[in-house]
């Protein structure tokens, strides 16, 4: 018996996933759910700056339509992020390209290489062909992202086959919100350390702190992900009202151990 109206507005309080659900209730229902006044409310409040910033402009008619556009990866910025929405709840996802992250010397050929690939969603990937220092950082605002919302951080990497001194030492990983700091330790190549002969520190003092801390706590592990590349989860944080600096961070600068075959396609920042 209520307006039609009146209908939208109150689906335009619960989530994407409700809305849809509703229409199955009446015909009035299934139109108030295809307004475009419920749909922007489950776009971002800045979803026309992503319009402005995308690579390919972006066809729609509706604000529903837009949204399940949105709902699979855009390239922004150049191609150097990716921003997406999450389908049930309209959260918002952001990956950040190798370009976008601090990665030291990655411009020196003998270090780094950059690689043109059709694997990722980025154009190029990076490479490390050698070095013993290794230290990857990305950093992303709170409010590029849904308010009061759990999030992880996850670095999309792979291993390959000719890669080496991954893991002598563990790589300690970290997730910096504020005064907030998050840390663990991660093996990239899934095998844990304690296997591995921890070789080539700088002191006794270092390899005593290694072992104590290998038989302290385990660490994370690549998880293998449906797009053919592996993640590792750095961290998590909650992302409240107030706008932060987020800081996630791999690395591995206490040994002096060379390492080589890691394959870097960013890092992304998604609900959990």
């Amino acid at each position: 018996m209520l307006p039609e109206g009146c209908v939208s507005v109150i689906l335009s309080f619960t989530s994407p996933l409700d809305a849809c659900r509703s229409s199955l209730v009446s015909s009035t229902f299934r139109s108030a759910m295809e307004s475009d006044a419920v749909w922007e409310r489950f776009l971002p409040t800045d979803y026309r700056d992503i319009l402005y910033r995308v690579v390919t402009p972006l066809r729609f008619s509706s604000k529903k339509e837009l949204f399940f556009h949105l709902c699979n990866p855009v390239l922004i910025d150049a191609g150097k992020k990716s921003f997406k929405l999450e389908k049930s709840s309209g959260k918002i996802s952001y990956m950040l390209s190798a370009r976008e992250l601090s990665i030291p010397w990655n411009d020196v050929p003998t270090y780094w290489s950059w690689v043109p690939t059709i694997e990722s969603r980025f154009l190029e990937v990076v490479v490390l062909r050698t070095t013993w220092w290794l230290e990857i950082q990305g950093k992303i605002r709170t409010q590029m992202l849904s308010p009061n919302t759990k999030y992880g951080a996850y670095l999309i990497m792979k291993v390959s086959d000719h890669a080496y001194g991954l893991d002598s030492i563990p790589s300690e990983i970290s997730v910096e919100v504020g005064n907030h700091v998050s840390s663990s330790i991660a093996y990239l190549h899934g095998q844990h350390s304690e296997k591995q002969p921890t070789t080539c520190l700088f002191n006794t003092n270092r390899t005593q702190m290694v072992e104590t801390r290998l038989k302290a706590k385990h660490g994370t592990i690549p998880r293998e992900r449906e797009d053919s590349w592996s993640e590792i989860e750095l961290g998590e944080f909650f992302s409240g009202d107030r706008d932060e600096e987020v800081k996630m961070a791999l690395m591995e600068v206490k040994g002096c151990q060379l390492k080589g075959g890691l394959v870097i396609d960013g890092i992304e920042v998604r609900p959990k």
